[in-house]
């Protein structure tokens, strides 16, 4: 099976009640600090794609579940496969949040 075939990839309006039913898991937002602050989904934390190697900030188990999203499902889809190679075993890409319906903060 390749690394690609093992990042889980869904809707982002599903991928977020999938987030809100898994206890303890992490919303990360891979998208720069700048689109983040602008506005960003209830609950996630930023981390923008180039700076993914500091992940272990917010978590310490390779097990807890990540969902990750951008603006259109690029940046998500690479910071998985990283996630996914840095030993992460519960990586979910779960979009862009173009298409997101839900609510929104900034």
């Amino acid at each position: 099976m390749s690394l690609l075939n093992r990042v889980k990839q869904q809707n982002i309006n599903q991928g977020i009640k999938s987030f809100h039913a898994t206890p303890g898991a992490l919303l990360l937002d891979v998208r720069s600090k700048e689109e983040f602050d602008l506005e960003h989904i209830p609950g996630s934390r930023n981390l923008p794609l180039p700076q993914l190697d500091k992940i272990s900030t917010f978590i310490d188990n390779e097990n807890i579940p990540v969902f990750v999203y951008c603006h259109s499902g690029v940046r998500s889809r690479q910071a998985s496969v990283l996630l996914n190679y840095m030993g992460y075993t519960n990586v979910n890409d779960i979009g862009g949040i173009a298409d997101y319906t839900g609510r929104m903060e900034n």
